[in-house]
């Protein structure tokens, strides 16, 4: 399981995760019955073009078939990059690119080449969501686009935010971070259908909600260095949390940060 962050600020895009990955047990018909093992040493961030500043994070499934999702990523840098054999299709020109162009490839790789494939057949359809982010070339402000797969269909990818935006976006086990950012649970919406608050009303009283409790923790001036500050700051609150909530501890381990610059590149 996941903890997935990206912070977009005016001076760059810091992308952190834990970096646990969770095994569940199945029984013979296929069905999970509970987690197996927790490891603690999972890759979740990866640079797509060694010498260029993209980058992506990734939440959900750890792998696709028998290949884990950092492998495959590695697989798709090596299109992207034209070192592999037959990439005339997929190689991207360092000098003249966009984020978008390089998210809809990670969809085309990982969905379309990869996961349907495989999941076509398949009962259960594993989750997975992929953000791509950077600097289009030439560009002066970071991009960020979703690519996810879930319930086994993949809609084209879509911009998080527009280029000129900033803030935080958090994904994979998501109640510590909502807590703390939103300033409420992910199960506040059915407490307040359960208190007899209209349907109708649900909305916008969690948007009310939201405005008065959010904590705005990233002025889009921050600097590079004090965004890694607080995208570790997140990933340690939310293995803490998971470290002292009952249940296995499935986001944990080393934290991974990467920092995406307009000229630095991917750090």
């Amino acid at each position: 399981m996941t903890i997935a962050i990206s912070l977009k600020a005016h001076d760059g895009v810091v992308l952190a995760a834990d970096s646990a990955t969770t095994v569940f047990g199945t029984d013979p018909s296929g069905t999970t019955i509970g987690v197996l093992n927790v490891y603690n040493n999972a890759n979740k961030i990866f640079n797509l073009y060694k010498g260029c500043p993209i980058g992506a994070i990734t939440w959900g499934a750890g792998s696709i078939g028998q290949a884990s999702i950092s492998t495959l990523a590695k697989d798709l840098r090596r299109l992207l990059m034209g070192t592999a054999p037959g990439t005339e299709d997929w190689r991207i020109d360092p000098s003249d690119y966009t984020i978008e162009e390089v998210a809809r490839k990670v969809r085309r790789f990982m969905f379309e080449e990869k996961y349907a494939p495989i999941f076509a057949e398949a009962g259960t359809k594993p989750d997975l969501g992929i953000l791509v982010a950077g600097y289009s070339a030439g560009a002066d402000l970071a991009e960020e686009w979703l690519v996810q797969i879930a319930g086994g269909e993949c809609p084209d990818p879509k911009p998080v935010r527009s280029r000129e935006a900033t803030g935080i976006n958090w994904h994979g086990q998501i109640e510590p971070l909502t807590r703390l950012i939103l300033g409420h649970g992910t199960g506040l919406p059915q407490v307040l259908a359960e208190l007899g608050v209209p349907e109708d009303q649900i909305g916008p009283a969690m948007q009310r909600i939201r405005e008065s409790l959010q904590v705005p923790f990233l002025p889009p001036p921050i600097p590079v260095q004090d965004a890694i500050d607080l995208a570790t700051y997140l990933v340690d609150t939310a293995v803490s949390f998971y470290r002292f909530s009952p249940g296995a501890p499935t986001v944990g381990g080393p934290t991974e940060i990467a920092a995406i610059t307009k000229h630095e590149g991917f750090r």
